[in-house]
């Protein structure tokens, strides 16, 4: 196997079994995206904050969020216009970044742009929503991913896929984002098999819950909330009552309390995941995720439905459900 100077280099820095023992990051390019809010935002400052030379892709350039970190970063930190879903900007992404890495190649690329939906019943979910989940959490990690690999394979560096707790378990209310994230996970294993013939690395972060505002405001949840009812057919509408329909935004609020707030869990696994000469193909940071994944894999299903249907259980039930509960009741 051919052996890149930038990879020879970097092996002969990151000292011991974790890879962490590097101090000088001047030289080691790494590329984000969805660093507007959230993890990547906090993931763009951290790694700055460390020495790396930063491109951080956010959806709006004038935003708040790229507004703050042109005020916070360093000067080594890039602001890249990224939208991952429009093929152009991601095109020019990668042509301001190879321009500026030229011959040195590319060390990290961390897809972290994603999109929650509405947590509502599959059933209820527009298509759109799911088409929406698909677009931004799995295609365009695929895009930005086969965009810039050539510039992966000049470092053998590596590819840090932001998947979900929801990817690798199922989760009610979220048909749509679990399967995106889903698809992202089983694209990231093919991946690391496909790729490590390039010494190129590659690993799925699946965290838990963390406070990064992803559910989005009160203001989205009442838009949401009205096309997922506009487009109901007349008999499911009638079967889940207005009652229940109505009432799936109020869990929305209740997210953040059942998240935490500390970030560094996440930050350190990806930190881990780019660093490490042996990084693992997946980690599981935050409260239950890993617990939770072991359960569904090793025990049987029915005992993981009856776990999950305890700890993410749902006071509302459908009109149809109640009104037969009702009759059955008056035999």
């Amino acid at each position: 196997m051919r052996v890149f100077p930038m990879s020879a280099s970097l092996s002969l820095c990151f000292s011991g079994d974790d890879g962490l023992g590097q101090t000088d990051f001047s030289r080691v390019f790494l590329i984000l995206s969805g660093s507007d809010t959230g993890i990547g935002h906090a993931l763009a400052k951290y790694l700055d904050n460390l020495g790396f030379v930063v491109f951080a892709g956010v959806l709006n350039k004038d935003g708040p969020g790229a507004e703050d970190l042109r005020q916070t970063c360093s000067q080594r930190l890039s602001l890249l216009q990224l939208d991952v879903t429009n093929p152009t900007q991601v095109k020019e992404a990668y042509l301001q970044v190879s321009e500026k890495v030229q011959n040195t190649g590319l060390w990290g690329v961390v897809n972290n742009a994603g999109i929650l939906g509405f947590p509502a019943d599959g059933e209820l979910l527009p298509m759109s929503v799911y088409r929406q989940c698909m677009e931004v959490n799995f295609f365009g990690a695929v895009e930005v991913s086969k965009t810039f690999l050539p510039l992966l394979r000049k470092s053998q560096g590596r590819l840090v896929n932001m998947s979900s707790m929801a990817g690798g378990i199922p989760l009610p209310r979220y048909a749509a984002y679990g399967a995106s994230k889903a698809a992202l996970s089983m694209f990231s294993g093919v991946m690391r098999q496909e790729l490590s013939k390039w010494g190129i690395k590659v690993a799925a972060i699946h965290p838990s819950g963390f406070r990064t505002g992803i559910q989005g405001t009160s203001e989205l949840w009442v838009k949401q909330e009205k096309e997922l009812v506009e487009h109901l057919p007349a008999d499911v509408r009638q079967d889940y009552g207005e009652d229940y329909l109505l009432g799936l935004k109020s869990y929305l609020p209740q997210i953040p309390a059942y998240c935490d707030a500390d970030l560094s869990p996440v930050l350190s696994s990806i930190l881990h995941a780019l660093l490490a000469r042996r990084p693992h193909s997946l980690y599981t940071p935050g409260r239950g995720a890993c617990a939770l994944l072991c359960i569904f894999c090793y025990f049987p299903l029915w005992l993981y439905d009856f776990f999950i249907s305890k700890l993410m259980s749902v006071e509302s039930v459908p009109r149809a459900l109640r009104t037969l509960e009702a009759e059955n009741k008056d035999l």
